[in-house]
């Protein structure tokens, strides 16, 4: 990280995670830009004045280690390949610096919306028993037994939250693919997320625009099966994936 986007990180104004409760944002809208990380420090410099930045422990960068689930034919993946709605993600994410664990369930509806509910655990769990398994019976259209661990995601997250609006920014950083302990690192690529209620003014759009930086993303779920399993489709995220790759080696 260079020294100069650490320094702009401590200039901004901070929040904690109990003052964070009020825009935990379970039910929103989501807005999505890449670039590379050669322009995080004038994206940060130009937000600091609009946003607070999550201090966790000392930190205002927070490790997040996440590992997904799918069925053996990898009908999650494909249903967002095929862009169809009301479709699902099942993952377990941790929260390093805090030492909290959630199992979670994130459903895109018809509407455009992201609803998501979780229960707390702490170590990945078994989904064929107990809670976890209660919780995904309860939750998912399909049986849970199906499921399988297919990839796990780490980065660091920058998180910051619109001093005036329901409006909530992640910056996911040094991204990188896990799978039978191989592990691929997209250290130049940036990944904003603008999670928000209602679709009101957010002054990082703004920015974004202002910088010519258009929206779009591919999801990190996709973005990393499609680069570490060859037999999947990935037809229609080819134009994403190039993008991507012209990102990180403008």
């Amino acid at each position: 990280m260079k020294t100069n986007v650490l320094d702009i990180l401590h200039q901004f104004q901070p929040i904690t995670l109990e003052e964070m409760d009020g825009v935990k944002l379970m039910d929103r809208t989501d807005t999505k830009f890449t670039f590379n990380i050669n322009e995080l420090s004038d994206v940060l410099e130009q937000a600091k004045a609009f946003y607070k930045i999550l201090n966790v422990e000392g930190n205002r960068i927070s490790r997040y280690k996440t590992l997904y689930f799918d069925t053996q034919d990898f009908d999650l993946y494909n249903e967002h390949h095929s862009g169809k709605l009301n479709r699902y993600k099942i993952r377990h994410r941790t929260y390093v610096e805090s030492n909290l664990g959630f199992l979670e369930v994130k459903f895109k509806n018809n509407k455009g919306r992201t609803l998501k509910t979780r229960i707390k655990e702490i170590e990945v769990p078994e989904l064929n028993v107990g809670k976890a398994f209660d919780f995904l019976k309860k939750t998912l259209p399909f049986d849970p037994l199906t499921l399988l661990p297919k990839i796990w995601i780490n980065y660091s997250r920058i998180t910051l939250v619109n001093k005036t609006s329901a409006e909530r920014l992640t910056l996911d950083l040094f991204l990188e693919f896990e799978k039978n302990g191989k592990t691929e690192l997209m250290d130049q690529l940036v990944i904003a997320e603008v999670k928000q209620d209602s679709k009101v003014a957010s002054p990082f759009i703004s920015i974004m625009r202002n910088k010519h930086i258009r929206q779009g993303s591919i999801s990190k779920y996709c973005f990393g099966i499609a680069s570490s399993y060859n037999e999947v489709k990935k037809n229609n995220f080819k134009r994403k994936l190039s993008n991507v790759k012209k990102i990180i080696k403008p």
